[in-house]
């Protein structure tokens, strides 16, 4: 399965964290990133990671044609809500975009601990039917 993951630079360090803990499943599967994130993951995971440019200069709007395209299974994206920055890819257009294509989103650390596991069970193999 294709995962495509995202993080704000205030969330650079918990989706370091989260890819750490995750290593043996998110290794398994095609994992897609913006540019930075994509970097930081691989770097503290040694998984190879699919990079986009970085989410400011356009890596989100790539990230969102693989989505429109129905490339992406499972979206992870850790933002802060308190800051909205024109630097930052626009969380509410991907999950949108998310929601509009029937792709399993998180946007917070439980909920993409739940999508995770349940990626690892076999809850998402209705993915590849489509």
């Amino acid at each position: 399965m294709n995962i495509g993951i995202i993080a704000h630079n205030s969330k650079k360090t918990l989706i370091e964290d989260f890819c750490i803990a995750y290593k043996g499943i998110l290794g398994k599967h095609e994992i897609y990133a913006t540019g930075t994130t994509g970097r930081r993951i691989e770097e503290v995971t040694n998984l190879r990671v699919h990079k986009f440019l970085a989410g400011s200069v356009g890596g989100d709007k790539q990230f969102m044609a693989m989505i429109e395209r129905n490339a992406m299974d499972l979206v992870i994206l850790f933002h802060n809500p308190n800051m909205t920055s024109p630097k930052e890819p626009n969380v509410y257009q991907i999950a949108s975009c998310c929601d509009q294509y029937n792709i399993p989103v998180a946007t917070n650390i439980a909920t993409a601990e739940s999508l995770i596991l349940g990626l690892d069970r076999g809850d998402l193999d209705w993915r590849s039917q489509i």
